[in-house]
């Protein structure tokens, strides 16, 4: 996907370059019709592989959110299933792909921007989604002796750091596109290597308060039974016991996401109002 992306975007410059489109992308019709003002072969190449990523994404991200409705209402939901086993699971994939479809349909719909909106609210949503993997790394109901190890959960942590400060970047610089990203960047970075220190610290502060008596959440296995371990029915996983770490951090993950969606969908309106 990323060479895809950067293979794209080396055809769209050199689609507009020498002209007056450089510098004023609309929507990705604006970049094949630049490309056919230059070959029509090539423009209708370009136009072809769009249609073929947006059948791939249309189907991966409706697909998907499918089958997490299906985990979270319970209901029955693979396409290893016939028709009549699971109505709701295609109904919802049906539904979702025919929405999708007339939004795209809508006469004058403003397609560069929500290309652009949406990309910005996954920026924004993908440090969230990492928090929730990194949770479930180190839940030993769920992985028991595959868990992280401490140094992994050191690596995620930077990492889960390094994405914090790219969306956070990425939303000011949606909404403010005159501040100079670079220093925002930087300005963030440190803002959150101050909040994880006085984090730590407060939690250093109150480690004695923590509730005793939790299972370790390791045991040695023979690689016998490390390779037969599975996870128990979903039914009868206990519930979770987050921490006051964990705790704190969920609640300031959840003001950021709130402040960044809210301010991005104000954005997006005054954009398209504009």
């Amino acid at each position: 996907m990323v060479v895809g992306a950067a293979a794209i975007l080396i055809v769209a410059v050199f689609a507009v370059r020498g002209t007056g489109l450089a510098g004023h992308f609309t929507d990705a019709l604006g970049v094949a019709n630049a490309l056919g003002a230059k070959s029509r072969v090539l423009g209708a190449l370009f136009a072809i592989v769009l249609l073929d990523a947006s059948i791939i994404g249309a189907a991966a991200v409706t697909l998907s959110t499918s089958y997490a409705f299906g985990d979270v209402f319970g209901i029955k939901h693979s396409l290893h299933r016939k028709f009549r086993d699971a109505k709701p699971f295609y109904a919802s994939y049906a539904t979702m792909i025919a929405v999708a479809a007339c939004i795209v349909l809508i006469p004058g719909a403003p397609l560069g921007l929500l290309t652009t909106a949406v990309q910005a609210l996954a920026g924004v949503l993908l440090p969230s989604a990492s928090v929730f993997l990194l949770l479930l790394c180190n839940d030993p109901e769920v992985l028991g002796p595959w868990m992280n190890h401490r140094w992994l959960n050191v690596l995620a942590g930077v990492i889960i750091g390094v994405l914090l400060t790219l969306s956070g970047t990425l939303v000011v610089d949606t909404l403010f596109p005159s501040f100079n990203s670079a220093q925002v960047a930087i300005w963030l970075f440190v803002l959150l290597v101050a909040g994880a220190t006085a984090a730590g610290g407060w939690l250093r502060l109150t480690q004695s308060r923590r509730s005793p008596g939790l299972p370790h959440p390791r045991r040695e296995m023979s690689p016998a039974e490390r390779q037969s371990w599975r996870m128990p029915p979903i039914a009868l996983l206990k519930p979770v016991a987050w921490s006051p770490g964990t705790k704190l951090g969920m609640m300031m993950l959840r003001g950021y996401l709130v402040i960044s969606v809210a301010l991005l969908v104000v954005k997006a309106v005054q954009l398209g109002g504009g």
